[in-house]
C-alpha cells in the first residue's frame, strides 16, 4: 500500500522524529541523560535559564551531547531519503531532530523544527562555528559573548523560517509520511493533520502507537530503515 502511495503522489513531505535517530544508534533526548541526571530534571538543564544560572552544568550537559554525536552515523535510510529527493519523489522533509543527518546523508531541503547541535553561535553577536568548540572547551566568542548549541532552549521560541518552510510545505503535500515520531510535540504535531484536512494521505511509521493513528490512512508499527529498505525494493529503486 505504501508503494502504491508513493508512486502516485506529487508531493511527499516527510516528516522525522527521534526514532529515526536513535536507530543510527544516537540516544534520544532522554535517554541520553540516563544515569548523569538521575538526581535532577535535566530539562532544566536545556534551558535558556540553565545558560544563564547553571552555565557550567549547561556546558557539561550539551558536551555530553554533542560527543555521542559525533559517534553516530546516518543510516541507509536517510540516503534513500536523499536520494528520492534528488529524484523528486521527497519534496521536502520536516525533522524535530538536532543531529544534522538529513544533511549528512545529502538531503537539502529540510526544515530543521528545533534547531541543530552541528553548530554553536554567540549569543551576543550571532558569530557561527561548528560544535567541535564546544568539546575543546571554547565557549567565548572573540567579542566576549557565550557560545550556545545551535538547539532551541527551552524558554525559547522555534525558528521563523523553519515554520514558515514547513507550513508552506505541508499545504502543498499531497502525501505526508511521518517516520519515527510519536506525535506528542507542538507544533511538530500540527503538520500531519493540517496536511490531512488539505487532502494528503497520512502515513505514520513508528514502533509504537501515536495519538493520530486513527485519522492516518496507513500506521506500519516497525522500524524506520526496513520500512525504506522494503520501498527501494518494492520500487527497484537505486538508492
Amino acid at each position: 500500500m505504501l508503494t502504491e502511495m508513493f508512486r502516485e503522489a506529487k508531493h511527499t513531505v516527510v516528516l522525522t522524529g527521534a526514532g529515526m535517530s536513535t536507530e543510527s544508534g544516537l540516544p534520544d533526548f532522554r535517554s541520553a541523560i540516563d544515569g548523569m541526571w538521575n538526581e535532577v530534571d535535566p530539562l532544566q538543564f536545556a534551558s535558556r535559564d540553565a545558560m544563564q544560572f547553571e552555565r557550567d552544568l549547561f556546558v557539561r550537559f550539551y558536551k555530553q551531547r554533542i560527543q555521542k554525536l559525533k559517534g553516530a552515523r546516518p543510516h541507509a535510510g536517510y540516503y534513500h531519503l536523499a536520494e528520492w529527493e534528488r529524484t523528486g519523489e521527497v519534496g521536502f522533509i520536516l525533522t524535530q531532530n538536532v543531529d544534522g543527518f538529513h544533511q549528512q546523508a545529502g538531503s537539502q531541503n529540510v526544515a530543521e523544527l528545533h534547531g541543530t547541535l552541528c553548530n554553536i553561535y554567540c549569543d551576543e553577536c550571532g558569530e557561527k562555528a561548528s560544535s567541535d568548540g564546544y568539546l575543546n572547551d571554547e565557549i567565548t566568542c572573540v567579542c566576549g559573548g557565550f557560545k550556545r548549541p545551535g538547539v532551541v532552549l527551552f524558554g525559547e521560541p522555534l525558528p521563523l523560517s523553519a515554520i514558515h518552510q514547513a507550513k508552506m510545505e505541508t499545504k502543498k503535500a499531497d502525501l505526508f509520511i511521518v517516520l519515527g515520531s510519536s506525535l506528542q510535540v507542538s507544533p511538530a504535531n500540527v503538520f500531519p493533520m493540517e496536511a490531512k484536512r488539505n487532502g494528503a494521505k497520512l502515513v505514520i511509521v513508528n514502533q509504537e502507537a501515536t495519538e493520530y493513528d486513527s485519522y492516518a490512512d496507513l500506521v506500519i508499527n516497525d522500524k524506520i530503515g526496513s520500512v525504506l529498505d522494503e520501498l527501494v525494493q518494492s520500487n527497484n529503486y537505486k538508492s
